[in-house]
């Protein structure tokens, strides 16, 4: 008789005979009868059979992966020329127009605001600047409701809608309409089209409806937009200068660092930038970055941004070593040739200075002045406003005074229509294109509430230029014109079953940031509807990662057109799983644009194609069977090139591409012949089947539930053998279930897995998102190859999802068979001594006796027996890297101040009260609600997310090391096990003795990741990774001149509308309102004048109003009437950059009346600025 191997496992002179024979025979029986089931139900020996009788009439072909890139890139040079175009018919259309237009300061015209239309007041009424819009859903537009023959104007919620200029721009930009619908018809693959004025208003077309958020506010203004300061200007080195001398402390620094911040936010990934801080030294705002500039991405910004708030006020400021020092770094910046090498800048932000500081500029800046100065005076004092003017306009730059928080933003886009003058007076319409964002603040964003995810897009742009004789040489931007171009249009363009498998193709910008990457996770969060702080800056190199020396970015950062070659490590199954491949890169670049192109194609099956031949009546027979679908997100006809297609399933659309009666339907030709082909070699499966099912209730597999398979061309077919309410996972298959179907980007992950698979073998798994124990399923699937040789692509995959309840009694049942002749087995998995499991070739558990383990890497429970694994050889270590992950931390306020609750005594809340009444006054009610420092206090003392580098585990299996045994010595115990593999499958049985806790000697084994972030924050800053600039440059033209200095009035709020705000603050001024609510113009800088409704001049002699408005009527309650009065009172602006206009009232922020009108006679008092 055969002699059988023993093992024994002793601990405590306790004897347990375990045979590695009986091991080999459960491993045996399990996997010869799982084999069979998978087999019998998937239909995979019927389906190779089909295969094989095709095998003469196909005709396998290598893919040119070369070629094919170059195809692809000219595909969408083509498709990204034709929005180019539209912008161009925009830009033309625009300067006509505006040539055509006389300005006209008492023009009155009603137009369509984004927020009005289709509003009523209580009568019934259009309110104004409203009026009846006809919108309608449609479904190119994401199934909102839009007016395809009309635009609509938004105007940010600080502007006035009847500004004068704004509305002579409205007025002009008229003609923009049918430009929008024409070039819509012409392209209906258009979405969004725009105009972004100077003036700050936006005009949108389709039209929609806008809708403020919960405080009446839209943030949104186009002028600080990505897209609008990338055509506006040109590229630029920065270096930022910030005062921190005594007497910026309070309010002033609480500016300054506003006023930086929206500095970073008017900077690109084209632009470089650095921080001083100064008083009687300098402070680098991040000490890592010491004499150097870093890239503007919105990782750095951000970086810098949370810097900003350590910086506090103290000593004098000496800004002739900060001027030394900027002017120095911009110099030896520049020289490295890593810079922009265009424009140069130095921004200085301050409280005054008390000298013109001629002698620096003489020395470092004059006679080319090529660093431009442009300074922003902090407060209302004007001592030393005319050394800081001298200096801008000694140096080509702008000033501006900056007094509330409220004129922060307006005033510092002031400086990019003096950087785009040149480039105005040059008349180059430079197109740019926009990185990979999402920008949830425009109203087709909203949808995302509504259950669909974010759109990545990249925006193609232009600037608009005035073409007038007589304002040629002061170089005036009109504004921007742009359209979106989804990330999703591109996907289309890239024909998925020509890549293969695991085959890909990405784009990258000049920068080396993605455009389109299947590896690029912008999103995260329940639903992934919220965007990482740094995802449109995820370098090719943080996904492509195993490329250490950037070989492959670099090629295509700088427009090469080659080959490249490295193995990967991709991971799969949510990061648990790694697939370790060869990948062949192919690259070129994409002409008329910054971006580069690459197509990954994984060796092996990878890189070969196969063609068959059938005839379209067979092929379309077989194709309209009710199991068949094909790929959502795959082109196989363009339905959307024309309106009446888009209703069209991609089968009607083959379906009448095939009948030759629409000639306009555009289709991939070859996919479909391929589609055809495979719809007849898979359609007996269906017949296979339907017999199974009818002869279901004989059988006793009654845990299979559903039959699947997928073709190389996206054709899937399903089967159910229970009814759907019955199935124990019903997100399998469907759109909830990203990585098990098809999509735009990759193959389905069983699909995947089953390709690397040994032909003829079943790959195992257990879903990670199956929930609980009555929702667990186990998915098996193998692939069909089309010939015997290694180098044959993969035909199809086909597999079944079974209970995980019945895979286990199988294994269960397998483990108590024996080989002894009286059928009295000496140990089976029934044996209190030892454990047994089933791990899958990644080290996860599908079966163990204690369920709650199920699903676990096995390293967690038996890490002992891991390690030795590992070490002999069993199984592999793979690191992995993730350069976009989050990381839980937790957020402490660095802020020592006190609240006003924290004062006890009465007297001293009086004395704050007043304190804070000015700083209210000055801080500006809009920008209380809305700035930056209110989102900052929102993340204070609770835990974030943020940005990490993490580095994590994962383990594959040893295919040629079929079975093991072992001993482990844990602490004198001798600790014993036995790992076989299960035949047909890539899982392993491994039984354990129990009998030794090896808990203390050796440790868990588990996935936790590790986290590197801090330690290489600063190198990771400071290294500067290739880049290529963009073509043009615009940095002066000898014909510019314009005048280079301004100021701008603040809004400003009458103090009750403070009080009744600040009173739902801070209940201990509540006894002040009454008397305190008169109290206008106590310090100074304000006056009162008391009106009535039946006055038309609201504003005091000599200040002539532009619009009125009628009074609302008052209630009869003290409290309210502060609250009334908050409600209604009207402000009176100076004109923009022009002291000598008269004022125009401004109503409450676009608001419409809401109450009956007061009698006549109402007292109303206006507040004013001097």
């Amino acid at each position: 008789g055969e002699r059988e191997e023993a093992i024994r496992f002793t601990q405590r002179g306790v004897g347990v005979l375990l045979c590695a024979a009986s091991v080999k025979l459960w491993a045996s029986a399990f996997g010869g009868e799982m084999k069979s089931i998978s087999a019998k139900y998937s239909g995979s020996q019927l389906l190779q059979k089909k295969y094989k009788e095709f095998e003469r009439a196909v005709r396998v072909e290598e893919i040119d992966g070369l070629r094919l890139v170059k195809r692809l890139a000219e595909d969408m040079e083509e498709m990204f020329h034709k929005k180019a175009q539209a912008m161009r018919r925009l830009v033309e259309a625009a300067e006509e127009a505006h040539l055509q237009h006389e300005e006209d300061p008492n023009l009155q015209y009603e137009y369509f605001n984004a927020v009005l239309i289709n509003e009523v007041d209580e009568e019934g009424n259009s309110v104004e600047l409203g009026g009846e819009f006809i919108l309608q859903p449609n479904d190119h537009f994401n199934n909102l409701s839009v007016n395809l023959s009309l635009s609509v104007v938004q105007v940010p919620t600080n502007m006035y809608n009847k500004d004068s200029a704004i509305v002579n721009g409205v007025y002009w930009s008229e003609a923009l309409n049918k430009v929008f619908v024409d070039n819509f018809e012409r392209d209906p693959s258009l979405i969004w089209q725009y105009f972004g004025s100077a003036k700050g208003f936006f005009r949108q077309y389709p039209g929609i409806k806008w809708k403020p958020d919960e405080h009446g506010v839209i943030a949104f203004d186009c002028r600080n937009r990505k897209w609008y300061i990338q055509a506006a200007t040109s590229p630029k080195d920065v270096v930022i200068l910030v005062d921190v001398s005594g007497s910026m402390k309070g309010l002033r620094l609480t500016i300054a660092r506003q006023t930086v911040s929206s500095i970073l936010d008017t900077l690109g990934d084209d632009d470089f930038f650095n921080i001083i801080a100064y008083n009687e030294e300098l402070h680098y705002v991040e000490p890592c970055l010491n004499g150097t500039l870093v890239q503007a991405d919105i990782t750095n910004k951000d970086h810098f941004r949370e810097h900003l708030d350590k910086l506090f006020a103290q000593g004098i400021g000496m800004l002739d070593i900060a001027l030394t020092e900027a002017f120095n770094l911009l110099s030896d910046f520049n020289e490295t040739g890593r810079g922009s090498e265009c424009s140069q800048a130095i921004m200085l932000v301050t409280d005054g200075a008390v000298d013109t500081y001629d002698a620096i500029f003489a020395k470092y800046n004059w006679p080319e002045r090529k660093v431009r100065i442009f300074p922003y005076l902090i407060g209302r004092e004007s001592a030393f406003a005319d050394n800081l003017k001298w200096m801008a306009c000694a140096n080509k730059g702008y000033f501006t005074q900056i007094s509330t928080l409220a004129d922060v933003q307006e005033n510092v886009m002031e400086y990019l229509h003096v950087l785009s003058r040149p480039k105005v007076i040059d008349r180059e319409h430079d197109t740019v294109w926009t990185e990979a964002y999402i920008d949830s603040t425009l109203p087709q964003a909203q949808k995302f509430e509504d259950g669909q995810s974010p759109v990545l897009m990249t925006t193609v742009a232009m600037p608009v230029f005035s073409t007038k004789n007589e304002t040629r040489n002061h170089g005036i931007l009109l504004g921007v014109v742009g359209t979106d171009v989804p990330v999703s249009e591109l996907l289309k363009t890239i024909p998925k079953y020509k890549l293969g498998i695991h085959g890909y193709a990405f784009a990258i910008t000049n920068n080396g940031y993605i455009l389109t990457h299947p590896d690029l996770r912008p999103l995260y969060g329940d639903g992934k509807k919220r965007r990482k702080p740094n995802y449109s800056s995820v370098d090719l190199s943080e996904v492509e990662w195993e490329d250490k020396d950037d070989t492959l970015r670099n090629a295509m950062v700088n427009r090469k057109t080659g080959t490249f070659s490295m193995e990967v490590k991709k991971s799969v199954d949510k990061g648990k799983r790694v697939l370790v491949l060869h990948n062949d890169y192919y690259y070129t670049d994409i002409k008329g644009t910054p971006f580069s192109l690459g197509v990954a194609l994984s060796r092996g099956h990878g890189k070969f194609f196969f063609k068959g031949n059938v005839t379209v009546e067979e092929g379309l027979h077989d194709l309209e069977h009710p199991d068949v679908a094909l790929a959502d997100e795959w082109t196989y006809c363009n339905t959307d090139e024309h309106p009446e297609h888009r209703y069209l399933s991609q089968i009607e659309a083959i379906k009448l591409y095939l009948s030759g009666y629409e000639p306009h339907l555009q289709c991939d030709k070859e996919l479909i012949q391929e589609v055809l082909f495979d719809a007849v070699v898979t359609a007996p499966l269906e017949a296979y089947w339907t017999s199974l099912v009818l002869n279901k209730s004989e059988n006793s597999d009654k845990g299979v539930e559903i039959a699947y398979l997928g073709t190389r061309t996206g054709l899937s077919r399903i089967n159910l053998f229970v009814v759907p309410d019955e199935l124990t996972n019903q997100d399998f298959l469907t759109a909830e279930d990203k990585e098990g179907v098809f999509n735009a980007d990759h193959f389905p992950l069983w699909y995947k897995r089953a390709a690397e698979q040994v032909p003829g073998t079943f790959v195992y798994s257990l879903p990670f998102n199956t929930g609980s124990e009555n929702k667990s399923v186990v998915l098996a699937s193998t692939a069909i190859q089309l010939l015997d040789e290694r180098k044959s692509p993969i035909a199809a995959a086909v597999g079944i999802q079974m209970k995980l309840e019945f895979f286990q009694k199988k294994f269960w049942t397998a483990s108590r068979q024996c080989a002894a002749l009286d059928g009295k087995c000496s140990i089976s998995c029934d044996d209190e001594n030892i454990n047994c499991y089933l791990i899958d070739n990644n080290g996860f558990i599908l079966v163990a006796e204690d369920y709650s383990l199920t699903g676990k890497f096995f390293g967690e429970p038996e890490g002992a027996v891991m390690s030795k694994l590992l070490q002999m050889g069993s199984f592999k270590r793979v690191t992995l890297y993730d350069y976009q992950a989050l990381c839980w931390v937790y957020s402490e306020s660095s802020d020592s101040g006190h609240t006003l609750l924290d004062v006890t005594c009465f007297f001293e809340r009086i004395v704050m009260v007043f304190s804070i009444f000015r700083f209210l006054v000055e801080f500006n009610l809009y920008s209380w609600w809305h700035s930056d420092l209110t989102a900052k206090a929102q993340r204070i003392g609770r835990t974030m997310q943020v940005p990490c580098d993490t580095e994590y585990p994962a383990f594959i299996s040893e295919r040629t090391i079929k079975e093991n045994t072992g001993n482990i010595d844990c602490d004198g115990c001798i600790k014993s096990f036995v790992i076989q593999q299960i035949p047909s499958s890539n899982l392993f049985m491994v039984v354990v003795d129990n009998k030794c806790d090896c808990r203390y000697t050796l440790s868990v084994i588990a996935l936790t990741p590790a986290v590197h972030n801090e330690s290489l924050k600063c190198e990771r800053l400071k290294m500067q990774k290739d880049r290529r600039r963009p073509d043009t440059c615009h940095p002066f033209h000898p014909e510019v001149f314009a005048p280079h200095t301004h100021t701008q009035s603040s809004i400003i709020y009458p103090l009750p509308i403070l009080l009744l705000c600040f009173a739902k603050i801070f209940p201990i001024i509540s006894c002040l309102l009454l008397c305190l609510g008169e109290l206008h113009g106590v310090w100074g800088s304000y006056e009162s004048h008391p009106v009535s409704c039946s006055d038309p001049a609201l504003c005091p002699p000599g200040v002539i109003p532009k619009v009125t408005r009628a009074c609302h009527a008052s209630p009869s309650s003290t409290w309210i009437t502060l609250a009334w009065r908050a409600n209604i009172l009207q402000q009176c602006h100076r004109k923009k950059n022009n002291p000598a206009a008269p004022y125009t009232i401004m109503p409450n922020f676009n608001s419409s009346p809401t109450k009956p009108l007061a009698p006549e006679g109402t007292s109303l008092t206006v507040t004013y600025l001097k």
